[in-house]
């Protein structure tokens, strides 16, 4: 089916981003091509996502189960970020020069979101003062230990399994696979927290309200439950300005080392689409 937005839209960024961030056994991007498995109700089955042509990405999807259609496709818009009007967030960033030169350059980048909040907060969490690339190996290991083996039809070679469900890890020995303690321990302590609360990474009215209930976990601070607000809860004003990349990016485009209070301060002018500001700040890295 056909997946349309409103352009502009940066299509090789959301791939790049998603590229640089695919589990194996879970999720494959071939050329400009993003495939992934899905398990919705413990029913499994897979998607893929491609230009469509004018203004519109081309969606393939299987799953048995024809009722749950709207509901998956509702998901994928927001994983891919195609219902947001760029105009008054390019209006209101535009202001200050350095995001009126980086908007310029990249006018149709989106925010890329997740397919489920249990996983999204499972991949910030592993990649807690690591790279990019340690963090996704951490999360093979993960799905291949404990997701489920994808079972459904016409599965497209690479897919293996569905990403593990919150039962599964909460009270497994998650350092196991490699990671510190302490990191497994928040790992198996946000999945019981979901177990308790089934509406944790439902969405939430305001930014406040999305982050309360993160930093209350043992092990979540600011900088994992910023980037579940602004991907899960799309909380455009979502910041997290401790990242490295943020200050790193924002020292190289202007010359000179940057503090995290000195990049909130900066940002203040960016509200309240600080997340958008995020993304043009990531992808110059």
């Amino acid at each position: 089916m056909r997946l349309a937005y409103q352009p502009p839209y940066d299509w090789p960024a959301m791939l790049a981003f998603l590229r640089a961030r695919a589990i194996a056994g879970l999720e494959i991007v071939n050329g400009d091509c993003y495939t992934r498995s899905i398990s919705l109700d413990g029913v499994h089955g897979w998607f893929s996502v491609a230009p469509g042509g004018t203004d519109a990405l081309a969606l393939t999807l299987h799953f048995p189960e024809p009722r749950a259609q709207a509901q998956i496709v509702a998901r994928i818009r927001r994983l891919l970020d195609l219902d947001t009007d760029l105009a008054p967030i390019h209006r209101q960033l535009s202001a200050d020069p350095l995001m009126a030169r980086l908007i310029a350059s990249r006018p149709g980048l989106r925010v890329p979101g997740a397919w489920d909040g249990f996983e999204l907060a499972v991949r910030a969490v592993l990649g807690q003062q690591i790279t990019v690339g340690a963090a996704i190996r951490l999360a093979g290991k993960l799905v291949a230990q404990y997701g489920q083996p994808l079972c459904c039809a016409a599965m497209p070679a690479g897919l293996s399994h569905v990403f593990p469900e919150p039962a599964r890890m909460a009270g497994a020995d998650l350092a196991s696979l490699g990671m510190p303690r302490s990191r497994g321990r928040t790992l198996s302590g946000v999945a019981q927290a979901l177990l308790d609360d089934p509406q944790l990474f439902a969405p939430k009215a305001s930014l406040e309200q999305s982050l309360a209930p993160l930093l209350a976990l043992w092990g979540v601070g600011d900088w994992t439950a910023h980037n579940v607000a602004l991907r899960q809860f799309r909380q455009a004003d979502a910041f997290p300005a401790a990242d490295v990349g943020l200050l790193n990016a924002l020292a190289a485009l202007e010359g000179g080392p940057v503090s995290a209070s000195q990049l909130l301060a900066r940002a203040e002018a960016w509200r309240p689409w600080r997340g958008y500001a995020a993304q043009h700040l990531w992808t110059t890295l």
